[in-house]
Parts: structure tokens; sequence; C-alpha cells
């Protein structure tokens, strides 16, 4: 039964938090992230890879490329946007230095080859100004604004654990009532047994 309940947890917790395969990464302005994509090096070792800034949901505009066929580790930079290649282990690590506000967006890992073109990993950059970083006094009408203005992505990181923690207090609350009425049927069933006993002694004594 509790597997049972820890698989449906699971389940729900997929369903709520992944809505598509997209990494979030947050990063401070002025500082430096870094995104490593993984691949099959057997599949993809020759393979053109790149990484791209989505303009819009169908478009990803060009950054920088990986460099090819000799000295792939090497760094390749566009702007502050460097890229390396490592076929060997299969990863593809792209370096954003000096993060800028207009560096936040849809990004993604990508390979091409004649024409053909795959997506290794999708990357939200999230840029945050020194002022989130900022602590205020306690007071809860601050709290209630300082949520409102948090990012989307931040917004439903928290709505998904608090559905989380609900989906959770439900199943144990279904887990306790299982156990409570197997409890009770049992309880039930013993006394059936010991009225029968009891109705069934006198017929004995009469016998003899």
């Amino acid at each position: 039964m509790e597997k049972l309940m820890h698989l449906i947890l699971l389940v729900s917790l997929s369903e709520l938090c992944v809505s598509e395969n997209t990494t979030v990464v947050y990063g401070m302005e002025g500082e430096t992230i870094t995104v490593s994509c993984a691949y099959s090096p057997k599949e993809n070792k020759w393979r053109e890879k790149s990484w791209c800034k989505h303009v819009n949901k169908t478009e990803c505009q060009h950054v920088v490329s990986a460099r090819r066929f000799w000295l792939q580790f090497l760094k390749k930079w566009n702007g502050n946007t460097s890229i390396a290649d490592n076929i060997h282990t299969g990863v593809l690590t792209v370096t954003l230095e000096r993060l800028q506000k207009q560096d936040a967006g849809l990004y993604q890992c990508k390979t091409d080859f004649l024409g053909e073109a795959r997506t290794l990993k999708k990357v939200k950059v999230e840029v945050l100004g020194a002022g989130v970083m900022e602590t205020q006094a306690p007071e809860e009408p601050k709290i209630l604004q300082s949520i409102s203005r948090l990012p989307e992505a931040h917004f439903n990181a928290f709505v998904c654990i608090i559905t989380v923690l609900l989906v959770a207090k439900l199943l144990t609350a279904v887990l306790i009532f299982t156990i409570a009425s197997r409890q009770r049927s049992g309880a039930t069933r013993e006394g059936s047994h010991i009225l029968n006993q009891h109705q069934r002694l006198p017929l004995t004594v009469q016998e003899n």
C-alpha cells in the first residue's frame, strides 16, 4: 500500500513540476554561469554543435558554434559567450560571463549535420538583479509583495511546492483512513467469532 502511495506521489510530482524538458539556470548580473549539455559521443561525435537563443517559439538565433574536427576542447567565443566540446565524454559546455539583463531568455544546445538539427537541451536563463538579494524586514505585506514580484519560474516553483504538500497530506489521510478501516473490520470479525462461541456453549451442556 505504501509503495502505491509513493508511486502516485511521484507521478503527481512529474505532472505538476515538468511541463517541458527545459532546465532553468539562475545567475546574478555581472557573474558567470555554465551550462553542460550531454550527448552520445558515438552518434554525435562529428556533428556540428552550437548554442542558439530563441527569438520566438520556432526560430532560434545562432550565438556560437564549437570547433570541429580538431581541438574541439578549446573554447570558441562570441561576445561574452564561449563554447567547448569534449567529444570523448560527450559533454558540450557553454559559459556566459559578465551576465546582463539582455542575456536572459530561452536557449538550446543543438547539433547539425547535412541540414538535420537535433536539440540536446533547452535552457532558460534567468538574470537576477542585485536588488533581489537585498533582505527586508519580516513584515507580512512586504513578504507578499516580494512573492508577487518573483519571476514566472520562481512563482511556478512556489505553486508546485504548495501543491505537492497538499497532495502529500491528502495521500497521508487516505492511508490513515485505510489502516483504520482494516483495524475496525478485523475487530468486528473477532467480536462475531466470540459471540458465536458463546451461543454454542448452552447446546453443548444440554447434550451432556
